[in-house]
């Protein structure tokens, strides 16, 4: 495409040209350029069943390879006849493959290691290692990527997590998405119940189901059937996925829930491919505000029929339940309550016999409580302990509770740093196996290593200790774990080690990435300095063109995303982020930085987002930015871009409007940018309830009129996670205020939209403004 020539004024004349076909040339053959040229680069290790064996696969020239390693002999060899396999598969599949270059990443070990199964271009094989006779054995798996391996993410589009991974807050999970949360009704006419779907009881004499809204109760193999509740209704009905019975099969609790306001959004596919005139579907989805799905549990006791209701003074205004669940000798159920707000978090146990209520452990926050994202809970010895994570202390670590009393036994770890995730507790031992970072003083904070601790929080040991993004993986009887670590300036090591004192057995592998280099290949600059207090530190990564100069002058581009349920500068090795370095390529300084209001360091440091997502960090970045310049002449912050997508492209549009004194151009794609506009969950998580004036200020749309810059907006007809209307009010607001800016509109793109022509066109628009020339044709 071409741009009409106008220079901002205060470019100057370029002494070393940039944005040339030369660099487009350049930036495009990236992949081909560097393909093959890192080797021994290991992928993650994985154990075949329950043995000490485990396979991994590594790249090598050429491609990849597989290989196996026995932990307890420390023989390693190929984990099969890759020329053998290739020229099977191409026969089986009609195609030719080689044995490097095997359409798949991702193997299971059959029948003691005789046979694998994989997924290759659509399908599912099964392939002998004694004959090497490979055949299909159906469709590939559901989510099943072409390689193999789960199709992956869009790189430049951090998880947003719908309501379906928010750890079990869903009562119908298979009528949720990220819109909303919806559970169905359980109706079904009156008259004879034709099989319907049950909740059978573990002593194999129940059945349980839900008809007319009701709990229905019946001797299994027989058709009559008695109630035994009678207050259920279209308003306030009973949910089958709810029903769960107690180990003993003497009592059943239900959840009566009372429905909310059921918001739809509405699409019209402009262009679809097989037909000429558009269609329409609507689906439903919840945003901040809204009167969300009411549920109560419901105790019954079988014998005698009773139904007991339960008292809600412990959970009064929830925005959500867990699901029931009984202790192993029927003493009581729990389940978890999260308060509207996300302010108070409780696990509330029941008694089964009497249906009162208490609170196990109770979690309150000024500001709000990530139960999305750190919530971690262990019970020991059928809850007679629980092993339970809070930020009580300002920083995430793991206590001991008193599961009998309620009462807190001691913290079991502390420090100025934090857990990631607990991988066993070993109650015979009363040790816990668990990830943390930030523990190494002027190391980078977000690093993940391993450590073991024991219950009463004495004997800490580190299970790692290279500095880097550690990720293991312990044997099925937990003797041995494969350590594998890495940093973006640091290839991928691998190496086994003996769990009872770490020693390392065996080196696997080592990343060589020399043949890279000498391609001209760089690897990203970890870059910190200290944020907007003066002493937290703010992280980030630089990546330079590969005929990077340091006597010339470079403009950024800022990649940024900046939702608060985690942190998104990469920290393991990878050869390249596509994105960022093909558009380095052109002539720019590309960076990534984690700033306040991001996840994973201090409760403090993420709490600057609570009311305030319009915030991002951009003090913080700002300051990141300031640090390079001063150290780095090439590094030129009078011509700065940004761009992101989804709350990133929220980010993005706001930094022309809440910070045009330093960044000049932006590029925002599927932007949610009014919050409340957005899905229900992740905005009141951060903003906050009841709705009141802190999302206006946030507003991209409230503040469209300080816009500033030069402006791309991209948004895709079908974008089923951030409402298209978000965009779209926006635009409304910047026509309303006289401001000029630029649209890509996607025909029947959903998140994310554009592909290609996005990227080429992003590639152009900073070139366009931040370079000064105009982009070659295409």
């Amino acid at each position: 495409m071409k741009y009409a020539v106008t220079l901002l004024a205060f470019f100057p004349i370029l002494a070393y040209p940039q944005g040339t076909a030369t660099d487009y040339q350049r930036s495009g053959a990236l992949a081909d350029r560097f393909r093959d040229l890192g080797i021994n680069i290991p992928g993650p290790g994985h154990w075949i069943g329950s043995t000490t064996r485990f396979w991994y696969r590594k790249s090598v020239k050429g491609g990849g390879e597989f290989v196996v390693v026995d932990a307890s002999t420390l023989v390693k060899g190929p984990a099969f006849d890759q020329d053998r396999l290739a020229a099977s598969l191409s026969k089986a599949a009609g195609k030719q493959y080689q044995p490097t270059r095997l359409p798949f990443e991702e193997i299971n070990y059959l029948d003691n290691e005789t046979a694998i199964s994989f997924v290759a271009e659509g399908f599912a094989w099964r392939c002998s290692l004694d004959s090497y006779n490979c055949r299909k054995t159906g469709p590939a798996p559901n989510g099943i990527g072409r390689g193999g391996a789960p199709a992956p993410a869009d790189p430049e589009i951090p998880a947003e997590p719908g309501n379906d991974v928010v750890d079990g807050m869903v009562l119908e999970s298979p009528q949720e998405d990220q819109g909303g949360r919806r559970p169905t009704s359980g109706f079904q006419p009156f008259g004879a119940v034709p099989a319907p779907e049950v909740r059978e009881s573990f002593d194999d004499k129940w059945e349980a189901f839900i008809h007319n809204y009701n709990v229905c109760l019946r001797k299994k193999g027989e058709t009559a059937y008695e109630p035994l509740s009678s207050d259920g209704s279209e308003g306030n009905y009973y949910t089958l996925a709810s029903l769960t019975w107690s180990p003993d099969s003497k009592h059943l609790v239900a959840y009566r829930v009372h429905p909310g306001y059921r918001r739809e959004v509405h699409y019209i596919e402009s262009s679809p491919a097989d037909q000429l005139q558009p269609k329409h579907f609507t689906r439903e989805y919840a945003k901040p505000g809204d009167a969300v799905d009411v549920a109560r549990p419901v105790l019954f006791h079988i014998e005698g029929r009773k139904q007991v209701e339960i008292e809600n003074t412990l959970f009064p205004n929830a925005y959500a339940l867990t699901h029931a669940v009984w202790w192993n000798d029927s003493r009581a159920f729990t389940f978890e309550y999260n308060q509207r707000g996300h302010q108070v978090y409780r696990i509330i146990e029941v008694a089964a016999a009497t249906g009162k209520a208490r609170a196990l452990i109770t979690e309150t926050s000024s500001t709000f409580i990530d139960y999305s994202g750190k919530r971690i809970r262990h019970n020991v010895a059928d809850g007679k302990e629980i092993v339970w994570a809070s930020e009580r202390d300002g920083w995430q670590h793991l206590y001991l509770y008193n599961g009998l009393t309620g009462t807190l036994e001691n913290q079991i770890t502390k420090g100025e740093w934090v857990v990631r995730s607990i991988e066993k507790v070993d109650e015979e031992k009363r040790q816990i196996w668990f990830s943390a970072s930030g523990m190494y003083p002027g190391k980078d904070p977000y690093l993940s290593h391993w450590y073991r601790i024991n219950f009463d929080g004495t004997g800490l040991v580190a299970l790692t200790d290279a500095d880097g993004n550690h990720g293991i993986r312990f044997s099925p009887g937990m003797e041995f774990y494969i350590d594998t670590w890495s940093r973006v300036d640091l290839p991928t090591v691998s190496q086994l080690r003996r769990t009872a004192d770490g020693k390392p057995l065996m080196d696997l592998e080592h990343g060589d990435v020399s043949a890279l280099v000498a391609a001209g290949w760089k690897m990203p600059e970890v870059f910190s300095t200290t944020g907007r207090d003066g002493k937290t530190g703010i992280w980030g990564i630089i990546v330079k063109p590969t005929n990077f100069d340091p006597a010339k002058r470079y403009p950024v581009v800022e990649s940024i995303y900046a939702g608060p349920q985690g942190a998104f500068v990469p920290k393991s090795f990878a050869i390249a982020n596509q994105g960022m370095q093909a558009l380095a390529e052109l002539g720019f300084i590309v960076v990534q930085i984690d700033g306040m209001g991001t996840n994973f360091r201090s409760k403090a440091f993420h709490d600057v987002a609570w009311k305030n997502l319009g915030d991002a960090g951009f003090p913080d970045r700002i300051l990141w930015h300031k640090a390079v310049a001063a150290k780095y002449p090439w590094y030129d912050i009078t011509r700065v871009g940004i761009y992101g997508t989804s709350a990133g492209g929220q980010n993005a549009m706001g930094a022309l409007l809440f910070h045009p004194e330093f960044y000049k151009v932006a590029v925002s794609n599927s932007g949610c940018h009014d919050n409340r506009m957005d899905k229900i969950w992740w905005n009141e998580q951060w903003m906050g309830w009841p709705v009141g004036p802190q999302y206006a200020a946030s507003s991209n749309v409230e503040n469209a009129a300080k816009l500033q810059g030069k402006l791309l907006l991209v948004v895709g007809e079908l974008d089923t996670n951030v409402d298209p209307s978000s965009t779209f009010q926006v635009v409304n607001a910047l026509i309303k205020a006289g401001k000029k800016f630029d649209l890509l509109y996607v025909p029947g793109g959903g998140h994310g939209a554009g592909g290609a022509y996005y990227q080429h066109l992003l590639q152009d628009f900073f070139v366009h403004h931040l370079i000064g020339v105009e982009p070659p044709d295409w």
